[in-house]
């Protein structure tokens, strides 16, 4: 049975303005170029995860040739005094030719099955951009398993633990390219894939699909940070793309999945919770984007604490109640009978 799509938004009082969810921190921007012990163009989309008790920042860093690799940043407070690596932490290796014009975009997960950290990450050659995995137990070794996915694949991550046996990784083919305004192509959709070793992947499916039409995530979505564990079900933040005349708009949105089967989609926001509005996101070498690929939940606080990459140029924090936005986003529309809008 198909639904039609509620015109009903959900964040919206009775006073005509909007609840926020997440809230801006005012030291933002907390990191940038300035901050960096080597010369660096850019600093941007971190990936995040608690080490030793604190707050480990895995940044994408673009040199001054246009390739980026990832520095690690460690903070007591996550927000201030920051000890960043003096030299790139992880970084492309003529070992992996997918890996010959840089790296970006990570997500960690702690796999406590293995005891290690996997961090999922976008390896980039002129064959296109592929998903590769890498482990860590101290984020200065690595031990790299190269490319799980073909090209063309990016915005990965990977669920802590196995589903009957198989490890879960979300991720977003690109697809046809798409170049239309109004969304009406093919779409690039979050897919999720099955594996009983991390190497290699099948029972692929669509996830979460691009909308179509005048819709906010029309025409191209893609994972943002690493899936959320709650006591509702696993809390995904997306990143939705419009395209109109002046260029592409970057805007987050939420889904929640089932816990015990992370293939059903239970719930989605209809409309963008967070996007980019203080110049620092709007302003940049890549305006108007807000791109998160962390997030950390304090578990005695119930804040979830999201970093993220602005205008691909800074790196900000914005902080959010796990019970705001599970009310939220269990208010949101149920996808259960729901196949397409």
């Amino acid at each position: 049975m198909k639904l039609m799509p509620s015109f009903e938004t959900r964040l919206k009082s009775c006073d005509n303005t909007y609840r926020e969810l997440f809230v801006r921190s005012p030291n933002n921007p907390i990191l940038t170029a300035k901050d960096w012990p080597y010369a660096v163009n850019t600093v941007f989309n971190p990936a995040a995860t608690i080490f030793n008790g604190k707050v480990l920042l895995l940044a994408r860093v673009e040199d001054r040739r246009g390739f980026s690799h990832l520095t690690k940043a460690v903070s007591d407070d996550g927000v201030t005094h920051w000890q960043i690596d003096k030299w790139p932490t992880l970084e492309a290796s003529p070992d992996y030719p997918e890996e010959a014009w840089g790296i970006e975009d990570p997500r960690i997960t702690r796999i406590d099955e293995l005891d290690c950290w996997a961090v999922v990450y976008t390896s980039y050659s002129h064959a296109g951009p592929t998903v590769s995995l890498a482990l860590t137990k101290d984020f200065v070794t690595f031990e790299k398993a190269g490319p799980i996915m073909p090209p063309e694949d990016k915005d990965a991550a990977l669920f802590p633990r196995r589903f009957k046996g198989k490890w879960l990784l979300i991720h977003r083919p690109i697809g046809a390219r798409i170049n239309d305004f109004q969304g009406m192509g093919p779409g690039a959709h979050i897919w999720l894939s099955l594996s009983s070793d991390l190497k290699y992947w099948g029972n692929h499916k669509i996830l979460i699909n691009a909308r179509k039409g005048g819709w906010w995530d029309a025409n191209k979505v893609g994972l943002c940070a690493q899936p959320l564990e709650t006591p509702d079900g696993w809390l995904i933040l997306y990143h939705g793309v419009r395209q109109t005349a002046s260029g592409a708009t970057y805007r987050l949105g939420l889904a929640l999945l089932d816990l015990e089967n992370p293939t059903i989609v239970l719930r989605r926001s209809d409309e963008w919770i967070f996007g980019p509005e203080e110049r620092y996101e709007r302003e940049g070498d890549v305006r108007d984007v807000v791109f998160p690929c962390g997030w950390i939940l304090d578990k005695k606080s119930g804040t979830v604490r999201m970093y993220y990459g602005a205008a691909d140029s800074r790196i900000c924090l914005a902080t959010a109640s796990l019970s705001n936005l599970l009310e939220y986003i269990k208010s949101c529309p149920s996808q259960l009978r729901q196949d397409s809008y």
